[in-house]
């Protein structure tokens, strides 16, 4: 996004729309996280650890989105080294939330339709062995867009200073090619996991004359990770999109920018403490309770805080 062509006012209100957003969105998965933590009845349970890792690493994503498009306004020129680990950092969780969508659709095929081996299939142990194995597929592909730039590049690169953004620092072939095959190989095997653990789920809800209830969320559930995908992959879509919408209103090039950024980095984020945190019916009790005693305990505070005030002024 080009800021200088924005005017204080226009540049100040959409980082205010974007920090507000982010602090909204982080502040609802906050609840999320702050109920997993505060109720061990989660911590044995591989649903439950596979969403909270999705709600933390959106978290980290949507604080470092949110940082590099504020940064763009604030100081359009950063060192090399920093904009590399925050790109990098960013690759990585962006990476991680399709991986993590997958292992959460198989634990509900397997749930559904193996529930016999689920406790040994889905263990704790094997769930966190997952969620490492996730973070070390996503950290690869990143870090080898930082390995092209040392093929290519002086070393000296890293002491200078460039507008922030993936297509400034990654812009050889090698990066283009690299994208293409991981982003391709890792979305064909993400979508071929949710169609086959929808198709297998659905089945199993056909075939069952009991438990069709679970099945059917379970269904559900699934169908919620492919919307979920589908608005994670706006972001590769998004320079035509941009392309399109710029050649049509060329007069309002920032505010084209700032809604397709908000599309596809922002409203995906919306959607995980949606589908856990407020549909989940047992994590809703928890988010539920918890709510109604932080309430319940900011009134208890305020009355004695009154309460103090006037014994002070008596």
């Amino acid at each position: 996004m080009n800021s200088s062509r924005d005017p204080f006012e226009d540049a100040f209100m959409k980082n205010l729309i974007t920090v507000g957003l982010g602090v909204i969105i982080t502040y609802m998965n906050g609840i999320v996280v702050t109920v997993f933590f505060k109720n061990p009845v989660f911590y044995t349970d591989t649903r439950y650890i596979l969403y909270i890792h999705l709600v933390i690493n959106d978290i980290i994503m949507l604080f470092l989105s949110v940082t590099l498009h504020v940064l763009s306004y604030t100081v359009p020129l950063l060192n090399v080294t920093v904009c590399s680990f925050l790109l990098l950092f960013a690759a990585v969780t962006a990476e991680n939330t399709p991986l993590n969508l997958a292992g959460m659709a198989l634990e509900r095929y397997i749930a559904i339709c193996k529930p016999l081996h689920h406790p040994q299939l889905c263990s704790v142990k094997r769930t966190y062995i997952l969620i490492s194995l996730i973070w070390l597929l996503s950290s690869v592909p990143a870090l080898t867009n930082i390995f092209i730039v040392l093929v290519n590049e002086p070393i000296s690169i890293f002491s200078t200073s460039i507008m922030c953004y993936p297509k400034s620092l990654f812009n050889t072939n090698q990066h283009l090619i690299r994208t293409i095959i991981v982003e391709s190989l890792y979305l064909s095997c993400v979508w071929m996991t949710l169609f086959f653990t929808y198709f297998r789920v659905l089945q199993a809800a056909k075939a069952a004359t009991s438990d069709q209830d679970s099945a059917r969320k379970a269904r559900n559930t699934i169908l919620l990770h492919g919307l979920q995908l589908l608005l994670c992959m706006l972001s590769y879509v998004t320079p035509l999109i941009n392309y399109f919408f710029l050649a049509l209103f060329p007069k309002y090039r920032s505010t084209v920018l700032l809604s397709t950024y908000l599309l596809s980095n922002v409203s995906p984020r919306v959607l995980s403490p949606l589908i856990y945190g407020f549909r989940d019916q047992k994590m809703f009790r928890y988010v539920r309770m918890y709510l109604t005693c932080s309430l319940f305990l900011t009134k208890i505070e305020s009355k004695c805080s009154a309460l103090e005030f006037s014994l002070y002024k008596n």
